[in-house]
């Protein structure tokens, strides 16, 4: 066990889904897996463990924003040799033409976040998705008919902006959308030698003012959940 998953070693896949909200993880583990075993109730933040299509894989909450979220990629990769990560979350859009329910896959993360450059000593740091399990992705997507948007999106530490316009900003220099992790996710990633993909379905669009309910965040995404699986049985077992 570690600080803050109650699992038993090998209680855990190669390839973990993980999405910010517990709730969303047990919905994916109850609608989409089978032989589940619920490995982790610490703190609310399920995980478990289960097949899909005969791969064995595992779904855990990590909670909302970077600092939470590197608390459990640092443990599921050092303390549970997990190989590959795929966040399945929710983001806001930044262009109209990227409506509430479609898919971004990130192929890297901008972020307004202070935690790379003290660890990069003021420097610059590119958190970028693993091209593996990017391109295992986007091959998967088109194999299904799913429509995609992939491009740069902003992990931020601030939901409640005090500038409500900001980030049109960086709309204007490409950014997708907004969440709340990624940055983090492909850092530690990179650090420790394991694979890290986002995908996120729009929950809100900032340029027209559409949204979902929290409701339809947990349960009715799953376009993107079954996109998630589909990569990750596709992935070699380590």
């Amino acid at each position: 066990m570690s600080v803050h998953i109650g699992a038993e070693k090998g209680a855990i896949a190669d390839t973990v889904l993980l999405p910010g909200d517990p709730l969303r993880a047990k919905y994916i583990a109850q609608q989409f897996l089978s032989d589940t075993v619920c490995y982790n109730e610490v703190r609310g933040m399920f995980g478990y463990t289960g097949l899909y299509n005969g791969k064995r894989i595992s779904v855990q909450g990590s909670g909302m924003g970077q600092a939470s979220l590197s608390i459990y990629i640092n443990e599921l990769i050092t303390e549970y040799n997990v190989k590959n990560i795929i966040r399945v979350g929710s983001c806001g859009s930044f262009h109209s033409h990227i409506p509430v329910r479609d898919i971004i896959i990130a192929m890297s993360a901008s972020s307004d976040s202070a935690m790379n450059r003290e660890r990069f000593q003021g420097n610059s740091y590119a958190p970028t998705a693993d091209f593996t399990l990017f391109r295992t992705m986007i091959d998967r997507a088109e194999e299904m008919n799913i429509s995609y948007h992939a491009g740069n999106i902003l992990a931020t530490d601030t939901f409640y902006q005090d500038n409500p316009e900001g980030w049109r900003k960086w709309a204007e220099y490409g950014v997708l959308g907004v969440e709340m992790e990624s940055a983090a996710l492909y850092t530690l990633a990179a650090k420790f030698g394991a694979r890290a993909l986002t995908v996120c379905t729009v929950s809100d669009n900032l340029s027209t003012g559409e949204s979902t309910t929290s409701e339809e965040r947990e349960n009715s995404f799953t376009e993107m959940m079954k996109l998630a699986l589909e990569t990750a049985i596709k992935l070699p077992d380590s």
